[in-house]
């Protein structure tokens, strides 16, 4: 029997420019224009059912055309979609400017929806079932402040295990009241640097850093540059694969997150699971698209040679 994941958070539209030459900085730029269903959150969740997870994606969205774009990728990914619809309001946008090699130059978040997503409508008797049912919960923080601690505080009061995709420095600090309830916690260095308010030269000391706010596991990416993972007292730093062909870097962090759980879901050790986690980036990073349509279990372990073992710092 497939394992349950309920996830809840971002499910919107991105929308991505890139640019075809030198980025000229204020002025006009030859390039192209498209859009896809999109958010953290709704990323993760078609990454987790590509894998082969049973997943349930809850999200507050517009009664729009964009929101039947993301019905739809939902359904094409195999994501039970429980969504609260606003037939009165807009489905929220994520719209950024990638440069050739698929490095991000600015992005605009339009989220202003996901306010209406208060702590009450976790009380709905649907929302209580999916909760109920699951067996791992992950969230992102597009949601308001006081919701991602009901989120958190009723997986705790259920014994479930929960984890958070941070989104954005800006946002990330919305977790800080609900820090010691997280399981883990997937976010970048500029995330974790708004967070505990400092950046180490060793990356080997953010794990510390951040068990002081209360952290009790977590995966810390660096860009190119060695990933750091810890949980149970156990940390590990791993190399993300080299891949010469980036297409685009968007949802690169959501499948990492992803590939993570799922690993974790079957029983693998933290070492193991940031190495799938790795694998799932690596293919997504090779894709135009957030979420790379091709992603699999088995396309996973085709990848995972091109990734390093994972170092024991403690």
């Amino acid at each position: 029997m497939k394992k349950k994941i309920l996830v809840l958070g971002g499910a919107h539209v991105d929308r991505r420019g890139r640019i075809f030459g030198d980025t000229a900085e204020g002025a006009s730029n030859p390039g192209s224009w498209f859009e896809e269903a999109g958010g953290g959150g709704f990323n993760a969740a078609r990454n987790l059912a590509r894998l082969g997870y049973d997943v349930t994606m809850i999200s507050p969205r517009g009664g729009d055309p964009t929101g039947e774009m993301v019905s739809e990728a939902a359904d094409i990914a195999g994501v039970t979609d429980r969504p609260f619809v606003f037939l009165d309001r807009k489905t929220p946008s994520y719209t950024a400017i990638i440069e050739r090699d698929g490095n991000l130059v600015i992005a605009l978040a339009d989220m202003d929806l996901y306010r209406l997503f208060v702590p009450r409508r976790l009380s709905i008797r649907s929302v209580r079932d999916a909760f109920a049912a699951t067996d791992f919960i992950l969230f992102d923080a597009n949601l308001p402040q006081e919701t991602l601690a009901s989120i958190v505080a009723r997986a705790n009061a259920l014994g479930k295990p929960v984890g958070a995709i941070a989104i954005s420095p800006a946002k990330a600090v919305k977790l800080l009241p609900c820090m010691q309830g997280l399981d883990y916690l997937f976010l970048n260095e500029a995330e974790a640097a708004a967070l505990t308010g400092e950046r180490p030269n060793d990356p080997a000391h953010w794990p510390s850093l951040l068990g002081d706010i209360g952290l009790k596991g977590g995966v810390l990416t660096r860009g190119q540059r060695e990933l750091i993972a810890f949980a149970d007292g156990r940390v590990v730093a791993l190399q993300p694969a080299d891949i010469k062909d980036v297409a685009d870097v968007t949802g690169a962090g959501d499948s990492l997150a992803a590939g993570v759980v799922a690993g974790l879901m079957r029983g693998l050790p933290l070492s193991e699971a940031v190495r799938e986690g790795a694998a799932a980036a690596a293919v997504t990073v090779q894709s135009p698209n957030a979420v790379n349509d091709k992603l699999s279990a088995e396309l996973i372990l085709e990848t995972l040679p091109l990734v390093p073992e994972a170092r024991i710092l403690h």
